[in-house]
């Protein structure tokens, strides 16, 4: 048995011991740099319903451009965008944006447009602004692909950016250029009859939000190929977010 004074020792010793270890412990623990808490930080403020390591899950070889941190400082642009509806509707149309995003961009690869023969053609002279870049700088640039010239100054003028002047802002700031893809999917129907952001949020389905973005060519068996392979996108993408896909996947 032993004494009164050698199990104090014991107890001092083993106390001593696995302060040492919590202090290990603790300094092996991977911490956040200030940068990415404060990503993080405005991410959560914006109610934005991807994790920085989910959108690393996503896009494991994107382009460093397209960074998660010029993602979140364009949310402010559009504060409906994923904050609207139940959390399952936030992290659908979440994942529909990306998936489209994905589709559009090459797994957001490609920052322009890749067939330059293209670029001359995005110029409509007709509008009364013209095209004061140059005939051939309206090209897609961005996660949508924005293109022609009064795209640019639509999406220019809604943002407080001058995009028909210098349209390369969308493909030299991060940040611009997230704002340009909000912009559409938050203000645009295009070919179809409905903004992306209220297909989703009005549960209208994900078809919905290619028709609005390239039904003309891929809709109502335009394009089957194409539509799959967004639609093989966003069910990846819900995967991730946990989330069900909803109805209504095709056009």
């Amino acid at each position: 048995m032993l004494s009164h004074r050698t199990r104090d020792r014991v107890k001092a010793l083993i106390l001593a011991f696995a302060a040492a270890a919590g202090l290990a412990t603790a300094s092996l623990a991977p911490t956040a740099t200030p940068a990415e808490a404060a990503v993080g930080t405005r991410a959560l403020a914006a109610g934005f319903s991807v994790s920085e390591a989910q959108f690393n899950q996503m896009f494991p070889n994107r382009n460093p451009f397209y960074t998660y941190s010029g993602l979140v400082a364009a949310l402010g642009a559009y504060p409906g965008f994923t904050t609207t509806g139940s959390d399952e509707v936030r992290k659908q149309e979440a994942a529909a944006f990306l998936a489209n995003v994905s589709h559009e961009t090459g797994d957001l690869v490609h920052i322009v447009e890749q067939n330059q023969a293209n670029y001359p053609h995005y110029c409509d002279w007709s509008r009364p602004y013209g095209c004061p870049a140059g005939q051939a700088a309206y090209y897609g640039r961005g996660p949508l692909q924005l293109s022609w010239n009064y795209n640019y100054k639509a999406a220019g003028d809604a943002l407080g950016i001058d995009l028909l002047n210098n349209p390369w802002q969308v493909e030299n700031d991060a940040a611009v250029s997230w704002k340009t893809g909000l912009w559409y999917w938050n203000t645009q129907s295009g070919p179809g009859t409905m903004t992306p952001h209220d297909a989703m949020v009005n549960k209208r389905g994900f078809g919905e939000t290619i028709r609005s973005i390239n039904g003309a060519i891929e809709c109502n068996g335009g394009n089957a190929g194409q539509v799959q392979s967004r639609v093989d996108k966003y069910r990846q993408f819900t995967q991730i977010l946990g989330v069900p896909t909803g109805d209504n996947l095709y056009c």
